[in-house]
């Protein structure tokens, strides 16, 4: 969908995210734990403006003539959702599931609770799992559905530049009592459904918060004719090089890392044709989906 940005002042509200659906109710949940001498699986994050960018179907995709893209400067990032599948046929929830956010119902329907939220920064531990937790098997894929980003974006009005950061809200609802970016304070206190966004200026006392539409965001899945994701879902799928195997035994801990392409992530319609996005000009924000998972892992020292 597009929505045409007409000021600064609505310079994120028509930021298209993917919609993140909740799971059954049956689904494994495992919570993160802290660092234990015990041999366990850790997940880490990596953004990557180099890697390859990937369409819904995780083909190469170029950015569209016409259109302009950035790559984000990422800052921080939550994840709702993990799990590690065997092959590709693997249907979604049938593999080893081995995250499902905290969730509460304290604002009417079920939701993330951001209060519990695992935030995280690039190359920071998001999950310790023991390995003799983990189901013994060969893993190709991993899949995991985010629920929050935080990065920065440059943005051009009346010929200058500014930079600012948006906080954004991608889970498929979720339970937000006050939460900050810098100085600026937003208070919601309530259940915000998949693309709540507040945005500030870094340097001017400047935010403003919104709800961006429904929109189309691209979410790569590789396997989508062999194991698809639901509608809107925002489960984002990547494949190991080589097969991570766990037999329960390890004596080391294993590292998987999640790396993301944020390859012109952000992308646009031109008005002014500069590669600058000018939301005064009417430049109209096209696509904000991350472009592709490469999950790898090695053996701790």
């Amino acid at each position: 969908m597009k929505v045409y940005l007409v000021s600064i002042l609505l310079i994120l509200g028509a930021l298209g995210f993917a919609s993140c659906e909740d799971n059954d109710d049956t689904i494994d949940l495992y919570e993160p734990v802290p660092s234990t001498s015990e041999p366990s699986l850790v997940v880490k994050f990596k953004f990557d403006k180099d890697q390859v960018r990937l369409n819904n179907i995780g083909q190469p995709s170029a950015v569209a003539s016409g259109n302009a893209g950035v790559s984000p400067d990422f800052n921080a990032i939550s994840a709702h959702y993990f799990e590690l599948a065997p092959n590709a046929m693997t249907q979604l929830g049938q593999g080893a599931v081995l995250y499902h956010a905290p969730e509460t119902t304290m604002g009417g329907s079920n939701a993330i609770d951001f209060s519990q939220a695992k935030i995280v920064g690039e190359g920071e531990t998001f999950l310790r799992i023991p390995l003799k937790d983990i189901a013994a098997g060969s893993y190709e894929w991993v899949r995991v559905s985010l629920a929050y980003q935080n990065y920065n974006i440059p943005v051009r009005a009346s010929g200058v530049d500014y930079e600012g950061t948006l906080a954004s809200f991608v889970g498929y609802n979720t339970y937000i009592g006050t939460h900050e970016i810098g100085n600026s304070i937003f208070p919601v206190n309530a259940n915000r459904l998949q693309g709540y966004w507040a945005f500030a200026l870094a340097d001017y006392p400047y935010s403003v918060e919104g709800q961006a539409p429904a929109g189309a965001t691209t979410v790569p899945n590789p396997i989508a004719s062999t194991s698809p994701i639901p509608a809107g879902s925002c489960v984002v799928t990547g494949r190991f090089a080589n097969n991570l195997t766990i037999t329960g035994n390890e004596t080391k801990d294993v590292v998987v890392t999640l790396s993301l392409s944020v390859n012109k992530s952000f992308e646009w319609q031109e008005v002014v044709f500069d590669g600058k996005y000018e939301p005064a000009q009417g430049e109209t924000v096209v696509d904000m989906g991350l472009r592709g998972l490469i999950p790898s892992y090695q053996v701790a020292e």
